[in-house]
């Protein structure tokens, strides 16, 4: 029964009418994920509505095909101008850039592309095996679990992004949590540090504070570096050393695409946080970390594979249990009902062809995705060879229109601009943005759950030492504290 639903679900794609939709939408989400402000989120968003009257199993390849599209196309603009298109690519621009301005642009894009596609297959894999086993470890994360892996995640961040000196990538951290505060509060929304604003209630948008953190000051900086006129250099694609770097490197594919699939599955967190883990994993493990940061191959492979190996593992709660991984998945989810299906449950019985329809549309899409990007990264290279005097002007405005598209406002135009001015302060006193950013992110989700959980405790922290997974995290972040701090070699050395 299982390879018959398979089976018509690869006859299903190959008809002529559902390849044209797939390679819409593909396309469409590529676009949408390169271009900084218009995130995965929005391109579903987007596509929901225009797949309203297309037959159901077209509208379900369309809606997974631009979420596909959009998570991998964001690293392109990240490699090439170190301006993430969307969060999930922030990760992937700390190697892949070095890469672009050392004339290996397009390698890296070949690396991002190849390891994007492979961590969205290996994803489908546990779709179609580890739904039920996986979505058990989901249901154990709490108030107190989410909020200590909030934390975990912005330690990780900040030690990456700082090498040897930790405490200004945390510190970066810390100031993009107090920006999440910015409004009303998610438990009992109270408005907070809104001096009356009506603008800053509505909390503080995501994307243009991302557009600016990146996008600005790069804009700014190109002007001011010597030689900024001139451009950089441009190197063809080599498929047999692009593909050779991946596959040496099938270890730290798998392990990423392991990580990113258990980050999806866990409620609330996204392919962001699951880039940044699989980033941090690899540079854990290497022999030379110091390189890490600097144009290694490794770096940009694992962070790739592992944003959209969250793909696969967002789409196992929203599938057994109606619950998002992601916020992508979230609007996924509300397009599935739409179409008459209902997740959850009772979905293998109501419909039991579902899971693996979605699983072969993931591969189709997967699959388009790597020829799209590869064909369309033969044009988008090229931006390297352009005058920076004539490519940052574009650029900016670009940033400006990104940040008005989100609730077409000036005030988020303006977001932008005071976040541009904070990303060239963190520059020049040498604190990484990227924390920032995180912080930012992840903020929303630290607050609501600690104090959720401080509510159903009447306001004690014994809880989260009473749960396993809550002693597993907070070991992890003690031992990363001592360690990057150097207390833990103190502590050695004083009991020897």
């Amino acid at each position: 029964m299982v390879f018959e639903y398979l089976m018509q679900a690869v006859f299903t794609v190959l008809t002529p009418m559902n390849m044209l939709v797939l390679f819409l939408s593909v396309g469409a989400g590529l676009v949408m994920g390169m271009l900084p402000g218009l995130s995965a989120t929005m391109a579903i968003a987007l596509l929901t509505g225009l797949t309203y009257n297309l037959p159901t199993q077209s509208a379900l390849i369309g809606l997974l095909g631009v979420y596909v599209g959009s998570i991998s196309g964001g690293c392109q603009s990240a490699i090439l101008l170190n301006i993430p298109g969307t969060p999930a690519s922030a990760a992937t621009a700390l190697d892949g850039f070095p890469m672009a301005k050392r004339g290996d642009g397009g390698h890296a894009i070949l690396l991002a592309t190849t390891s994007s596609a492979l961590g969205t297959l290996i994803s489908v894999i546990f779709v179609l095996t580890l739904t039920p086993f996986l979505t058990n470890l989901a249901l154990k994360f709490a108030s107190w679990e989410f909020f200590l892996i909030s934390i975990f995640g912005i330690l990780i961040c900040g030690a990456l992004t700082a090498p040897g000196n930790a405490l200004k990538g945390w510190l970066s951290g810390i100031l993009g949590l107090l920006v999440a505060m910015i409004g009303l509060d998610t438990v009992d929304t109270f408005a907070r540090f809104s001096f009356g604003n009506v603008n800053l209630m509505s909390n503080i948008q995501l994307i243009p504070v991302m557009i600016g953190l990146f996008g600005f000051p790069e804009v700014v900086k190109s002007f001011k570096r010597e030689g900024s006129g001139i451009p950089l250099k441009v190197a063809k694609f080599q498929f047999k050393r692009g593909l050779s770097s991946v596959f040496r490197n099938w270890t730290a594919v798998i392990r990423s695409s392991i990580i990113g699939v258990v980050v999806g599955i866990i409620p609330g967190v996204g392919e962001d946080t699951g880039g940044w883990l699989s980033y941090w994993a690899s540079k854990s493990r290497s022999k030379d970390p110091d390189s890490f940061g600097n144009g290694n191959e490794l770096g940009v492979i694992s962070a790739e594979t592992g944003n959209n190996a969250c793909i696969g593992g967002a789409l196992i709660p929203v599938l057994s249990l109606a619950v998002p991984g992601s916020a992508p998945a979230a609007v996924l989810l509300a397009a599935f009902l739409m179409h008459g299906y209902r997740p959850g449950p009772l979905l293998m019985t109501e419909s039991p062809s579902f899971v693996y329809n979605v699983s072969i549309y993931l591969i189709g899409a997967s699959l388009m995705m790597w020829v799209l990007a590869l064909i369309i990264s033969r044009g988008t290279v090229r931006i390297l060879g352009i005058n920076k005097k004539i490519l940052m002007p574009v650029i900016f405005l670009l940033c400006v229109v990104g940040s008005y598209l989100i609730n077409y406002t000036y005030f988020d135009i303006k977001v932008m601009f005071v976040f541009g001015l904070i990303g060239l302060a963190l520059t020049s006193a040498n604190f990484p943005a990227a924390p920032f950013l995180l912080g930012v992110i992840l903020g929303p989700m630290a607050d609501s759950n600690l104090r959720r959980g401080l509510r159903l405790s009447d306001g004690s922290l014994l809880p989260m030492l009473q749960r396993p997974i809550c002693l597993f995290f907070l070991a992890i972040i003690v031992f990363m504290i001592l360690g990057q701090t150097g207390l833990l070699k103190i502590l050695k050395r004083n009991r020897s």
